[in-house]
């Protein structure tokens, strides 16, 4: 240290420290986000703190986030509208608290993606990395391979370090579909790498058992499978695509029927197969709520509060969008939908632009666009990694409108991915370089 601080400048040792410090913080965020048992969890007091001190050091929030600010506080003062129509308040200012703090941490991810788009690939890794250990947590819990074992597990069905497996395994998709990424773009050499951590956590969606968990992860393969297809020119690299995409698909099914084996499996799996349970169908059940609560949105545009729904029928509305409406007035339902379809249309053109963090904002997207079909069977609005997934797409969005007005090069993001203008028809992923808080101030 000391031959260092002789050959480097005092105040170019503190910016290495820094950013050595300040990227640490995001790894460790991260990695807390898969560890949800007991609320509130780590995560958000971990994440609380973060955003502050990063906010003393220069968070700065960009004209191209501000909407994505501006329409998450408006639904949530939608929020504090509708816990005016309640008798009892109980734990509503609580629930919405905790959903303003979650539309924090989408806008600082948003920020901070935009001022340092190399931060992309350290939050993947991270994202990898906590996603299998809480699958292992989850598998072991399944199959009982340790005495304890079974924590990890609710109603028969893996959870990990999660406290509902419904929430568990739609956690599990995005990192399952960045290594599948990986696998039909990386080098050839390095597959078995990417396919072991790819079953684990495979696997982890599978045992929950959630079938908004495996049509998710089997909507945004297709979707990025189709994309990356569409990208890319190179006959070779497309023959490639299929080769790889046919290849992963045996495999998986080689490993489901290994588990179907197992006792037990097959009769979950039958049945949660089903299309509709018996609570979806019934009298009063979620497709039956549906329609009430639609009907009494109607009566009460500005909500009836935060959770009510669930008490008045005896569960909860299980559809984002009858949640905004009941939970966050008309107000929140608009702000939602305004932006779902910003996101979603702002996003797109993100998709097949030659730019270096191109690739995970194409995975985060695909992942982005399957949680707002799943919401409609689920309610997602205080699912954690659902803002981190907005947070990256509006990264995306904020730096693409940088690098239109030219405060921006592909340069300032490290090498540019897409190699198939080179002849090669692989994609390259960026170098990992660190972030600093001391680079956060205004672009001019």
């Amino acid at each position: 240290m000391n031959t260092l601080t002789h050959e480097l400048p005092s105040g170019a040792v503190n910016a290495k420290l820094i950013a050595l410090l300040s990227s640490g913080a995001i790894i460790l965020g991260i990695l807390l986000s898969g560890f949800v048992i007991e609320e509130p969890a780590p995560y958000e007091l971990y994440m609380a703190a973060l955003i502050g001190v990063w906010a003393l050091f220069g968070l700065y929030i960009s004209r191209p986030v501000v909407p994505l600010l501006v329409l998450l506080v408006s639904m949530n003062i939608g929020g504090m509208i509708a816990m005016t129509q309640m008798a009892d308040l109980s734990w509503t200012p609580l629930y919405l608290a905790v959903s303003l703090f979650l539309a924090f941490t989408a806008v600082f991810f948003a920020s901070v993606l935009e001022r340092k788009p190399d931060l992309y690939r350290l939050i993947f890794l991270a994202y990898v990395t906590t996603a299998v250990f809480t699958s292992v947590l989850g598998i072991a819990g399944y199959f009982k391979l340790f005495p304890g074992a079974e924590i990890f597990t609710k109603y028969e069905r893996a959870a990990g370090a999660f406290q509902d497996p419904n929430v568990f395994g739609p956690f599990l998709v995005l990192p399952g579909i960045y290594l599948f990424y990986r696998l039909l773009t990386g080098p050839v050499q390095r597959m078995p790498l990417i396919a072991i951590p790819l079953l684990i956590v495979v696997g982890g969606i599978f045992l929950s058992f959630s079938r908004g968990a495996w049509g998710l992860f089997g909507v945004a393969v297709i979707l990025l499978t189709g994309l990356v297809f569409l990208e890319n020119t190179s006959g070779r690299f497309r023959l490639r695509v299929v080769i790889m995409t046919i290849a992963a698909l045996a495999l998986l099914m080689v490993a489901m029927l290994v588990v179907l084996q197992i006792p037990g499996v097959s009769e979950m799996l039958t049945t949660r197969a089903r299309l509709a349970q018996d609570y979806d169908s019934a009298r009063l059940g979620r497709f039956a709520r549906y329609g009430i609560g639609f009907m009494l949105a109607l009566e009460k545009p500005f909500g009836i509060g935060a959770l009510v729904f669930g008490k008045i029928y005896g569960e909860d509305t299980h559809n984002i969008w009858l949640k905004t409406l009941m939970d966050y007035g008309w107000l929140g339902f608009v702000s939602y939908l305004t932006l779902t379809i910003w996101t979603i249309a702002a996003g797109f053109r993100l998709l097949l632009r030659n730019r270096p963090w191109q690739p995970y904002v194409l995975c985060a997207y695909v992942v982005y666009v399957g949680h707002i079909g799943l919401g409609s069977v689920i309610d997602i609005d205080h699912w954690r990694h659902f803002y981190l997934l907005l947070g990256m797409v509006w990264g995306g969005i904020a730096l693409e409108y940088r690098y239109q007005r030219g405060l921006i090069t592909l340069a300032d993001a490290g090498p540019t991915l897409p190699s198939r203008q080179r002849g090669t028809g692989q994609m390259a992923l960026p170098a990992v370089r660190s972030v600093s808080l001391l680079s956060l101030a205004p672009a001019k």
